[in-house]
């Protein structure tokens, strides 16, 4: 699960829905680029540590408040690295929905779902901490050029394990970007 692209997708989706400006997400992409890491300036949003930054991975939760015309949205960005899994769970305790993010790449996908894989394992605690709402993001669905079969394909498998865990597929979004 790590490098799956999860700060990144949270970064955007804030930056998406007007909680940040195009000059702090300039400012980050300058930054980033300087250090080699162009693509990470939406995990910038939310990777403020740092060694977060030089090393391209979350280590502690991170929260960001917004307010969209509906509701108060608090997100809490949370690390996906085995060794920051105590961070993850403090996070996601705290969830009323969680958004697995999943990486859509050849062998990314596989080595998450697999036995000891961490889509599994983050899949897992999230319902097993109570956290009841899921949506599933395919991540990076450029890598395999959109393909509606690795769609499908990603989904049913997917939904085979979130059913096992707990979770209704049929009511969980799945949602390719």
């Amino acid at each position: 699960h790590v490098d799956s692209g999860k700060s990144t997708t949270t970064g955007h989706l804030i930056y998406k829905c007007g909680g940040i400006d195009s000059r702090t997400i300039e400012k980050f992409e300058k930054e980033a680029a300087e250090l080699g890491k162009g693509s990470f300036k939406y995990a910038w949003v939310l990777d403020k540590l740092k060694a977060e930054r030089e090393r391209g991975i979350t280590i502690d939760i991170a929260l960001w408040k917004f307010q969209t015309a509906k509701y108060e949205v608090t997100v809490i960005d949370a690390p996906g690295h085995r060794d920051f899994i105590k961070n993850m769970i403090t996070g996601t305790s705290q969830a009323d929905c969680a958004i697995l993010i999943i990486a859509s790449g050849t062998g990314e996908f596989e080595a998450g779902i697999s036995k000891d894989g961490q889509t599994r394992e983050h899949a897992l605690l999230a319902f097993t901490l109570g956290v009841r709402q899921l949506i599933v993001a395919l991540n990076k669905m450029d890598t395999c050029k959109w393909s509606e079969d690795r769609y499908n394909e990603i989904v049913k498998e997917t939904s085979n394990f979130i059913k096992k865990v707990g979770y209704n597929p049929k009511s969980v979004p799945f949602v390719p970007i």
